[in-house]
């Protein structure tokens, strides 16, 4: 049984991640600050739960000893520079340096679409530079041909929508409260990508992508449909049955409203549900360039997004796997 160390494990995409692994007979440990967040994952078979810091180099570097692989999920869409510093590109860091150190061979590190690689310093927001940074700096760790310290996947999936997300079914939310929906970056295009299909993705890199020497394998991961914002907003509305099916009035903002939104938004107590970066990341469209392979070079045929969000924003989860059903019993 091969074993394999899961950051990020207990979220939303983790845990799925985490269950498909453990059906292909991996052995999975999940690092978490806190026991009590990965209480999705605990009851999974061949899941080992860890209490630590991932932060912490040292703790890091020790939890690795005995792995075979290590999969990286951490990341935040909010926060400071310095935030996205930490998480995006110190943590990266420390991660190459426990492979090494551990002899650990192989590393698939999902980043984000829209990320430019060879340059990131050109990106129009700290996410998105930060997310650049990271993957730059796993690229130089890693190295490739006859001295490559470990062989590195990096996954860039477009935003991810799926039984539990916080995209979908907080427009939809929203929308029951609300009878318009003033929205910034209104015409911003996306390709949203299945959960499922982005966990699939994850454990295929696993299993195929294990030859050092190669140049970093680097996957657009995305859904087979171009939305906009607007239309997503209003397909989620729709969807969720607001307003008998007809959703509500979508008014797109001009940016410099839009920014005016984001800032309150940013200033508002509780979860930040959109920021000024959020925006200046949306100023490039979350669409494959085509120039990348994509979840078909894993043999995954990308699931479309209407019929799988049309039962889970109804409330039918009769499709959504056993970990969405366990999670909602």
């Amino acid at each position: 049984m091969k074993n394999v160390l899961l950051l990020g494990g207990s979220g939303f995409v983790g845990a799925h991640v985490c269950e498909k692994l453990v059906r292909q007979g991996w052995h999975v440990t999940v690092p978490t600050r806190r026991l009590a967040n990965a209480g999705n994952v605990l009851p999974l078979p061949f899941v080992t739960v860890l209490e630590l810091d991932v932060h912490n180099e040292a703790a890091l570097t020790q939890a690795m000893v005995g792995h075979d692989a290590v999969v990286n999920l951490v990341a935040v869409l909010h926060g400071s520079p310095a935030a996205f510093e930490k998480v995006h590109v110190a943590l990266p860091q420390k991660i190459a340096r426990a492979c090494i150190a551990n002899g650990v061979k192989q590393l698939v590190h999902v980043s984000a679409l829209g990320v430019n690689g060879q340059q990131p310093e050109l990106a129009p927001s700290h996410y998105l530079r930060s997310k650049g940074l990271g993957e730059a700096a796993l690229v130089q760790a890693g190295g490739a041909g006859v001295d490559a310290a470990f062989n590195l996947t990096l996954l860039r999936p477009s935003v991810v929508f799926g039984a539990e997300d916080k995209f979908l079914n907080l427009f939809a939310k929203l929308q029951k409260f609300f009878p318009v929906m003033p929205l910034a970056g209104a015409h911003a295009r996306f390709q949203p990508v299945w959960v499922q299909d982005v966990a699939q993705a994850i454990v295929r890199s696993l299993e195929l992508h294990t030859a050092l020497g190669q140049a970093p394998c680097v996957l657009e991961v995305c859904g087979p449909d171009v939305f906009t914002l607007k239309q997503l907003v209003q397909l989620a509305a729709q969807l969720a049955g607001v307003n008998e099916g007809r959703g509500r009035p979508v008014i797109p903002l001009p940016r410099w409203m839009g920014r005016l939104q984001a800032l309150m938004l940013e200033m508002a107590p509780g979860p930040t549900l959109m920021s000024r970066d959020n925006l200046d990341s949306m100023r490039i469209n979350n669409v494959a360039t085509g120039q990348l392979p994509g979840l078909e070079s894993l043999g995954i045929h990308a699931a479309a997004l209407r019929p799988i969000a049309a039962e889970y924003l109804s409330g039918d989860r009769a499709n959504q796997g056993m970990l969405e059903l366990r999670q909602h019993r």
